[in-house]
């Protein structure tokens, strides 16, 4: 096995990590969210009062019929949530608590053909757990990427432990992995954290793992693509997630979609802090003890989206975060005197001129110059954001750089929004 160390990052330790006991939560209201893919336009296939079953289609990608999304759970459409000009925010489903389930036909993946194996996926509707870089959108199923990545750590602050979320999923994960390496010509590369010891095994050829070792962000699967097979222009990769490759391979050892998903509860404002087996965009109510003025963020603190008390469960996350609010004035504000105490989101004045500092290199682990890079992106200069490695990194390669930035500059949202750019452009 390979050993790789990232030299250049930052853990950040919070307070408020999951316990490791895990218990049920079957929610009563799930929701799939078209603003959690990027680049997606829905186009409804059901109507309020629906029935459906778990594996029923709600709406395709305008952009790409065949890319469909499903429902997590079975019972019936209780709302269609439209927000500025009519855009679909949300469609909540109603469980009926049965979970019945549409039959996609349980196969071996290593006896399909490729493109079986794809109109599978697209059928279920597990394929949006396929994305690519660059751009960080849903793969596309005609592409054929140069190799496909799963990291199988993650080393954001209070992350959940993946190793003690799939420990019982081995069997549908070792199906995943087929279903991974038959789906490229290149290499799939499982990455594994240094300090986990590895457990299972796969007959396919092309299946490599690496060991990884270093600060946050060695668990980003940008980390590890820049470390293995940096992006060229012109080239694709994908990826996904140690509970997507569970998922995807529950779906061929049974022939259903199982939308099950265990997350974590984590951050210092939330009471019941451990594992709870839910289901993909489960709403969250009945689960969240927190403290009054807190912060509820879908994913961890430095990448995840902000949400209520009634919020959903976004379809990429394993974990929910709780943290104080931080809203409370502070005296002399950005003047005050400051030793040993970490940044948050407060600017604590007014907006301030981005300067160079140097410290950006000290917490980026990529071959790529970050400070040129995004002022590449904030003139939206296509050819300066190509020379310095647009196609490699997506918003959440910034997170770092936007905490230890005295500027309080919105860096993510910056990267976020000159990728977008460029891909409508060159599109």
């Amino acid at each position: 096995m390979d050993k790789i160390k990232i030299r250049k990052g930052w853990d950040i330790h919070l307070k408020g990590e999951a316990t490791k006991q895990t218990e049920s939560f079957e929610p009563s209201l799930c929701a799939v969210k078209p603003t959690d893919f990027i680049g997606v336009l829905p186009k409804m296939h059901v109507a309020e009062g629906d029935e459906v079953k778990t594996g029923s289609v709600l709406f395709h990608d305008k952009n790409n019929e065949k890319v469909v999304f499903t429902s997590p759970v079975s019972g019936k459409v209780k709302a269609i949530v439209r927000g500025e000009k009519r855009a679909i925010l949300r469609v909540v489903i109603e469980s009926d608590g049965k979970n019945d389930s549409l039959d996609f036909a349980a196969a071996n993946p290593l006896d399909l053909s490729r493109n079986k194996l794809i109109d599978n996926m697209l059928q279920s509707g597990v394929w949006p757990m396929m994305r690519q870089r660059p751009y960080a959108t849903i793969a596309n199923p005609g592409d054929k990427p140069k190799h496909i990545f799963v990291s199988m750590f993650d080393t954001a602050p209070s992350a959940p432990d993946c190793d003690f979320i799939i420990e019982n999923q081995h069997d549908a994960l070792i199906e995943g992995i087929n279903v991974m390496s038959k789906l490229t010509d290149g290499n799939v590369y499982i990455n594994v954290c240094k300090d986990v010891p590895w457990r299972v095994s796969t007959d396919a050829k092309n299946v490599i793992f690496t060991e990884f070792s270093g600060p946050h962000p060695a668990g980003n699967v940008g980390t590890q693509i820049n470390a293995l097979s940096p992006i060229n222009k012109g080239e694709v990769v994908w990826y996904c997630y140690p509970q997507d490759v569970v998922t995807i391979g529950k779906l061929f050892l049974t022939g259903r979609y199982d939308s099950s998903r265990i997350i974590a509860t984590t951050g210092s404002a939330v009471h019941n802090r451990h594992y709870y087996q839910t289901r993909i965009g489960a709403c969250l109510t009945p689960i969240l003890e927190t403290d009054d003025n807190s912060r509820i963020i879908s994913g961890n603190v430095l990448t995840g989206s902000n949400i209520t008390n009634d919020g959903f469960l976004g379809f990429y996350d394993n974990q929910i975060t709780v943290i104080p609010e931080g809203n409370k004035h502070k005296l002399f504000g950005w003047l005050r005197p400051v030793f040993n105490r970490f940044t948050d989101t407060n600017t604590n004045g007014d907006t301030r001129p981005y300067i160079m500092t140097g410290q950006f290199e000290k917490v980026f682990p990529f071959d790529i110059y970050p400070m040129q890079l995004i002022k590449a992106c904030l003139i939206k200069d296509i050819d300066q954001m190509e020379e310095l490695g647009i196609y490699e990194v997506d918003a959440e390669d910034f997170a770092l750089c936007e905490v230890i930035d005295p500027s309080k500059t919105p860096i993510q949202q910056i990267i976020r929004e000159g990728l977008e750019f460029i891909r409508k452009e060159t599109n």
